[in-house]
């Protein structure tokens, strides 16, 4: 295999670096961690550990009654307006200048000096003084100057209480007839001005003063156990930490923080499965369509939970991530399908409240998916393994319930009719199965079995028209998936593989010796036409593949069963008869090339054995043995496997697998003794 291209590696990066981007872009942006909580009810979640330090605030009510408590003590600001009382007495004075009309002159004197003591007791305004009133021990600040001095309520005046408190004195008391007409309320007005910036101010460190928490609650620490009575204390905590996380997400550092640390973690599991595609599975590593596939699988699961979560419009075990480890599996393998399946479990859980539950669950339905396919040869396993899938999901997530919940008639069963539903979405694997083959170029065993049905028209029409070659690829099926087992080789592929290898015959059959019955007509032929003749069953065979849209997988079996080999019988004949010419070589070359896969290689070696099995004069072990080993060692020799990952131990188990099948195909029969007569 060769080493990638800058290309190819830049391709990969980028691959890598889209992955990231598009599954940090899904992720909640602005989700809030929410409880549905009740005091007095169990805790329905997974146990509860506080993942950050946070303080426990108290609630609502008790702040509400601490700060009334407060209010009562509150004394709010009020400043002495001179102004006030120097202007009314002016005018007092100028509208009175020739006196009050049917009282003696000092009265001027006496009730500008009654209206000077009420200003000097201090005037509200009528709203605040009624809104203070009502508490008659309340105080207030008069601020004179520097000084704020405190005075109660009761000793201050509205202007109605002023108005009638200047009535009260006997001097003027014995005059309220005369005195009325005059209008006295005219100079009567609030002197006392509420000082909004200092009360404020001195009401904010009040309130301040109150300490919004009753205790801390520090990082790992278990709040609660799942199925435990939520009380007073552990619905504070619970009420706390959705608050702090919502004042954290409104942070916009903390937002940044966040973002980078989703990125830097995603980055990682995503490099990790690279890492392991790089390091153990090169051949899906060096396919683009391979990896396509893994990478979109992925992404496409994960964006589509998040966004799930995002909107909190579904519940997210409503996807049917068992999906992923089946599609590797049928495809690829099982440890690919595992590390795929994590891998998305992992990014996904990232963003999920109760991640552990939905780890355990996931991987355990994803590992049975693996289980249950472990060698898929018919269509009704994948619903087998759905619905065996399910029950498991379903098993786990009840004994997480029983293992968390100390009464289990409590339970919230709602998330079992979800894991119901997406086991029930799992039986539409078969479908989706076919759209990834097509979208993706991959053949399942499935699709390789419907394609070993001898009702299929290639196959019908070759035991029709060439029943020797017909039954030569059987038997090379046979003798190739004895190997393919033997050696962990993908048995199915290389059985309809070789079935499919030698459609070309079905050209001109009777040119191949297996559907000859005496006369050949190579007899009337040169050499180099009958070579050419012989070679052609690879190319018509390959055409044929191409008209009945024969995946690509099968028609490498017809292109490489015979590699870049010669056909060495009228090869050797036109040597032996013109020994001093020079030979045209590419006359009698197959196309090739050469095989580049294990199962290719199986093939070859099948194909030709069986092929020159049918020569030998008798079938017994030590002629089987010497017929293996010679052609294998000449196929290898001949460096026909140099560009396939077989080793030399598989190809000593092909010798000995071989062997042993020839042996018993050939395998000496008795005779039979004829009837006496007599």
């Amino acid at each position: 295999m060769s080493d990638l291209t800058w290309r190819e590696l830049l391709g990969r990066v980028a691959l890598v670096i889209t992955s990231v981007i598009i599954i940090v872009w899904a992720m909640p942006r602005d989700s809030q961690i929410t409880f549905k909580v009740e005091q007095g009810k169990p805790w329905r979640y997974a146990d509860f550990t506080a993942p950050f330090n946070f303080p426990i605030y108290k609630s609502e009510a008790t702040v509400k009654a601490e700060h009334d408590s407060l209010m009562k003590q509150f004394e709010p600001y009020y400043g002495i307006d001179t102004n006030v009382a120097d202007a009314m007495l002016r005018k007092f004075t100028e509208d009175f200048a020739d006196g009050i009309p049917g009282l003696p002159g000092d009265y001027v004197s006496i009730i500008a000096n009654r209206l000077h003591t009420l200003y000097d007791k201090g005037i509200m305004a009528p709203a605040d003084y009624e809104r203070l009133h009502a508490d008659t021990s309340h105080m207030v600040r008069i601020v004179s100057g520097k000084e704020a001095i405190s005075v109660r309520i009761t000793t201050l005046l509205s202007t109605k209480t002023a108005y009638e408190q200047l009535y009260e004195d006997p001097l003027v008391a014995t005059k309220r007839m005369l005195l009325q007409r005059c209008n006295l309320n005219d100079y009567i007005q609030a002197n006392l001005v509420y000082d909004k910036e200092r009360s404020e101010s001195s009401l904010s460190e009040l309130m301040a003063s109150v300490p919004m928490a009753i205790g801390q609650a520090q990082r790992g620490q278990k709040i609660i156990d799942r199925g435990q009575i939520v009380d007073e204390k552990t619905l504070l905590t619970i009420e706390s930490f959705m608050k702090e996380s919502e004042r954290i997400r409104a942070d916009q550092s903390q937002v940044t923080s966040k973002l980078l640390g989703e990125t830097l973690y995603v980055w990682i599991i995503i490099m990790v499965f690279t890492i392991y595609l790089s390091l153990f599975r090169k051949d899906y590593f060096d396919r683009w369509r391979s990896i396509a596939m893994l990478y979109a699988l992925i992404i496409i699961f994960a964006t589509v939970a998040m966004q799930m979560v995002s909107h909190a419009v579904l519940h997210v075990f409503l996807l049917p991530f068992a999906f992923v480890p089946i599609i590797v599996r049928v495809f690829m393998d099982s440890r690919t399908a595992f590390i795929t399946h994590t891998v998305m479990v992992l990014i996904v859980a990232s963003v999920l409240q109760h991640p552990f539950d939905f780890i355990a669950i996931e991987e355990v339905g994803g590992l049975v998916a693996i289980y249950t396919l472990r060698e898929l040869s018919s269509r009704s396993q994948l619903f087998k393994s759905a619905g065996i899938v399910t029950i498991a999901m379903l098993l786990t997530n009840l004994a997480l319930d029983w293992f968390y919940s100390s009464d289990i008639t409590q339970i919230d069963y709602s998330e079992y009719n979800y894991l119901a539903i997406s086991g029930a979405l799992l039986f539409c694997s078969y479908p989706v199965l076919y759209v990834i083959e097509k979208l993706f170029g991959f053949t399942s065993n499935i699709t390789l079995i419907e394609l070993s049905d001898m009702n299929k028209d290639l196959l019908r029409r070759m035991s029709e028209v060439a029943p020797g070659t017909f039954n030569h690829s059987i038997q090379v099926g046979n003798l190739a998936a004895e190997i393919a087992n033997k050696i962990g080789a993908k048995a199915q592929l290389v059985r309809t593989g070789a079935l499919y290898h030698d459609i070309g015959k079905t050209v001109n059959p009777i040119y191949f010796t297996e559907n000859q019955s005496g006369i050949s007509p190579h007899d009337h032929l040169s050499y180099i036409d009958s070579a050419q003749v012989i070679i052609s069953h690879v190319t018509e065979g390959l055409k044929l593949a191409e008209k009945y849209n024969l995946p690509t997988v099968i028609r490498d079996f017809i292109a490489t069963h015979h590699g870049q080999g010669k056909a060495k019988y009228f090869y050797v004949k036109y040597k032996n008869e013109h020994p001093d010419e020079p030979v045209d070589e590419l006359l009698f070359t197959y196309p090739g090339p050469n095989p580049f896969t294990r199962e290719q290689a199986i093939l070859m070696m099948a194909d030709a054995v069986e092929a020159a099995s049918r020569s030998l004069p008798d079938y017994t072990e030590q002629t089987i043995r010497e017929l293996v080993n010679r052609i294998l060692d000449s196929q290898v020799a001949e460096g026909y496997f140099r560009e396939c990952p077989i080793t030399f131990r598989d190809i000593q188990y092909a010798k000995t697998v071989l062997i042993e099948k020839l042996k018993t195909i050939y395998h000496t029969r008795i005779s039979y003794p004829e009837l006496n007569k007599q």
